[in-house]
């Protein structure tokens, strides 16, 4: 990531230091009470009105139901774009907005040490969001673990990047805290909208459900619901991921103002 400013050379910070910082990043994401509880509660509650319906018990052809093949692949995916592409750019622009990685950039904590911070915290925040939606699930839902426990890993882990990566561009070219947050919900209900949460993809016309397919919701999605009944996920999608990863990630790099 690049600079606009020539910033004085800083020390690192110390192991305390950064811990503390990461404290300070967890109670800032708790008190922002809308920013903690919607990519918890919103796919929390759409599940469960979802899994009270008759329809969530159908078993498919593949053998699994409706509610562990095509709702919880569905659901983790709201909680990771939820977190990576509406919240942490939101955050991130606040900071900039205040000055708050600019006077970091002097100081032995450095912009690039708060970024790790809010990684960390975000990361935590899809994890526990995962956790809830699992354990309400598995407790009155009839949600079993995915069958390739493995596969499902893979799928989570490079959904997770291409989400943040999304995030973090939008970040790096959001003008205002409110732009970012705009250009966030933006993407995700159009990623939303054409990888399945509206309605079966296969309602979708030929070239929106392709379009889908190749953005990380749609693919994330796929992926994690193949491993949720036990196959591998296509290489298409885990492609499309890495690529969206890759791409938007390297982008972010290069267009990140600190200041």
């Amino acid at each position: 990531m690049t600079d606009t400013t020539t910033l004085p050379e800083a020390r690192s910070l110390p192991a305390a230091g950064r811990a503390q910082l990461l404290l300070a990043e967890a109670r800032m994401t708790i008190r922002d009470t809308s920013g903690l509880i919607l990519p918890i509660g919103m796919p929390l509650l759409i599940m469960v009105m979802n899994g009270l319906g008759g329809s969530s018990d159908q078993v498919l052809p593949s053998g699994s139901t409706v509610m562990n093949e095509i709702l919880m692949p569905l659901t983790v995916t709201m909680v990771v774009a939820l977190v990576g592409v509406v919240n942490m750019p939101s955050f991130l622009a606040s900071y900039r907005k205040y000055g708050v990685l600019k006077r970091l950039a002097v100081t032995p904590a450095r912009p690039i040490t708060i970024l790790a911070a809010q990684g960390i915290v975000s990361l935590a925040q899809v994890l526990i969001g995962v956790a809830v939606m699992m354990g309400v699930g598995m407790a009155a839902l009839g949600v079993t673990l995915p069958v390739s426990l493995g596969w499902a890993l893979v799928a989570g882990g490079l959904l997770v990047a291409a989400m943040y990566a999304v995030g973090l561009l939008i970040a790096a070219t959001a003008p205002t805290v409110n732009a970012g947050l705009a250009l966030g919900l933006g993407a995700f209900f159009l990623m939303l909208a054409l990888g399945g949460g509206f309605g079966p993809v296969e309602n979708l016309p030929d070239v929106l459900r392709q379009a889908g397919e190749l953005l990380p919701y749609g693919a994330g999605n796929a992926a994690l619901s193949a491993a949720w009944i036990g196959e591998a996920p296509a290489l298409q999608d885990l492609g499309v991921l890495g690529a969206w990863t890759v791409v938007a990630g390297g982008l972010a790099g290069r267009l990140f103002r600190w200041t």
